[in-house]
């Protein structure tokens, strides 16, 4: 509290009834002035910054739809040409980034361009392009008939080259090709199937005084959930599907790659082979990479003047290209409920699988 005169314009209040003016300093009213500021200028920049992030999620919407209602469909060459389509990641049918946007390999796209070269009259022959730990029963079989469809109507050479992956559902696909290379660094083989790896909470949500209770038609319907274990039964059925799928593909090897069931069986074990250790066994034809796949078959099918013609599925959004740099990631977590939460996280995505689980990180 102040009695002097209130000439420099600070005096907070008239005088009380005792004569008593309160006043408060420059200084202070400075420090508040600046701290007003300081929230308007931060309210307006939250502001703006919403509007930007509205702006780009409607544009991104925009571009999105435009894609999926009408997907850009390669120009094919209008003169002779051997073409190349990439198969690259897992077989699935939609594979998408944390936005949302088509990434990676996309199925039917796939399937929709080798309808295109199967009748396009400059097509000369098919190379796939294999970069791949596999992926679904459904897809990886659905490209494997349609690759074998293409060499049935065409009469054309079909050639696999393998990078660094071609393993499980990437050799499945492949085995329907004439020849196959792998580059001499690739991993392959992983004949085999997998559900995956069942895990079971039960024991952990016990000790910390969590119980459920699952309500379902038949005591299988449920076989496989979180929080019961598999009974001896279920094993079985579970069994009865791998060996159904194991069958088909090792059956598939077989046909292709000219060896007996039994010989087949013997090498199919789910093990991975090098490209030297494949070569022995009769999995694959040559060790070379992509430009020695292109040569020989120009080579063996005097295919010399052709152009090479590259079909590589892309996404052509900016909106995607700038918001796929700002992945998020997981928040930290901490204790034993984190490493349960990791483990249900990074189940595999495909319930019955041709994938080499090792490759596919």
């Amino acid at each position: 509290m102040y009695n002097n005169d209130d000439d420099n314009g600070a005096v907070f209040s008239r005088p009380d009834d005792r004569g008593v003016r309160y006043y408060r300093s420059e200084n202070d009213g400075g420090v508040q002035e600046n701290k007003k500021k300081k929230n308007r200028s931060l309210r307006n920049s939250l502001i703006v910054l919403c509007c930007i992030i509205a702006a780009l999620a409607v544009l991104g919407a925009s571009c999105n739809s435009m894609l999926q209602t009408g997907e850009a469909q390669t120009k094919l060459p209008n003169k002779s040409y051997i073409a190349t389509i990439f198969v690259e990641g897992s077989i699935s049918r939609g594979n998408y980034d944390t936005w949302g946007s088509p990434a990676g390999y996309q199925h039917q796209w796939t399937l929709n361009e080798i309808d295109r070269l199967m009748y396009d009259y400059n097509n000369e022959g098919l190379i796939i392009f294999v970069d791949s730990p596999g992926g679904g029963i459904y897809e990886s079989d659905e490209l494997y008939l349609k690759i074998k469809e293409y060499r049935t109507v065409t009469g054309k050479p079909v050639y696999a080259s393998m990078a660094s992956r071609g393993a499980s559902g990437a050799y499945y696909i492949s085995a329907a090709a004439d020849k196959i290379f792998a580059n001499r660094n690739c991993l392959t083989g992983s004949i085999g199937v997998t559900l995956g790896t069942f895990i079971d909470v039960s024991g952990f949500l016990e000790n910390y005084g969590i119980r459920t209770t699952t309500i379902d038609s038949g005591s299988n319907k449920s076989m496989g959930n979180y929080f019961d274990p598999l009974s001896t039964e279920q094993v079985r059925i579970f069994q009865s599907i791998i060996d159904e799928a194991y069958g088909q593909f090792t059956e598939i090897v077989a046909e292709e790659r000219g060896l007996t069931i039994e010989e087949t069986r013997r090498i199919a074990d789910g093990r991975i082979y090098t490209a030297r250790q494949a070569l022995e066994v009769g999995l694959i034809d040559e060790i070379g990479n992509y430009p020695d796949a292109v040569f020989d078959m120009q080579w063996e099918y005097d295919l010399f003047g052709c152009e090479i013609f590259e079909i590589k599925y892309t996404y052509r959004s900016w909106v995607s290209n700038l918001l796929g740099s700002l992945n998020p990631a997981y928040p930290s977590m901490r204790g034993d409920a984190a490493v349960v939460l990791e483990l249900l996280r990074n189940r595999s995505p495909f319930p019955v699988s041709y994938l080499c689980e090792t490759l596919a990180n």
